[in-house]
């Protein structure tokens, strides 16, 4: 039986969970911690280490598990149409796909029925050339909006 001090404990963990992932999926901890946020130019040692980070084995793993995992979990479920896909999902595998390919990028992400938001900086304009096509790659994506700036890392 469900009394008043289980409900609203439980309400209150539902809530936690629903309002934690409205957050932007970001390529680093440089990137926008929204894609309402102002782009800010990201340090060269930050720059650095997010590429270094982003372009080793393990990342890279972690990375491409994380995409198959998802990809796997939406061909079980949706018999690998990109029909119902959840917005953190696509969202998720976007950051990944774009972590992946884009090191010493800042970028947050955020989807809402199948349109993707992209904000943050990329070092280069070859960067920013490939956000579209990358963002696009992903099941589920209908639009893509971008608020990029290319910027490379400021000295700090």
């Amino acid at each position: 039986m469900i009394t008043l001090k289980t409900f609203i404990p439980a309400l209150g963990l539902v809530l936690l969970a629903t309002t934690g992932c409205q957050q932007a999926a970001k390529t680093s901890s440089e990137a926008p911690d929204s894609t309402a946020s102002k782009i800010e130019t990201p340090s060269t040692d930050s720059a650095k280490t997010n590429q270094d980070d982003a372009t080793s084995k393990i990342r890279r793993d972690q990375l491409n598990s994380d995409i198959r995992a998802r990809e796997q979990r939406n061909n079980a479920t949706n018999k690998g149409q990109a029909i119902n896909r959840s917005d953190n999902d696509i969202a998720s595998e976007v950051r990944s796909k774009l972590e992946a390919n884009l090191p010493a990028s800042a970028l947050a992400v955020t989807a809402k029925d199948g349109a993707v938001m992209v904000t943050g900086t990329v070092p280069t304009q070859a960067q920013f050339a490939r956000i579209d096509g990358l963002v696009k790659d992903i099941k589920g994506v209908t639009a893509v909006s971008m608020k990029v700036a290319v910027a490379p890392a400021k000295a700090n």
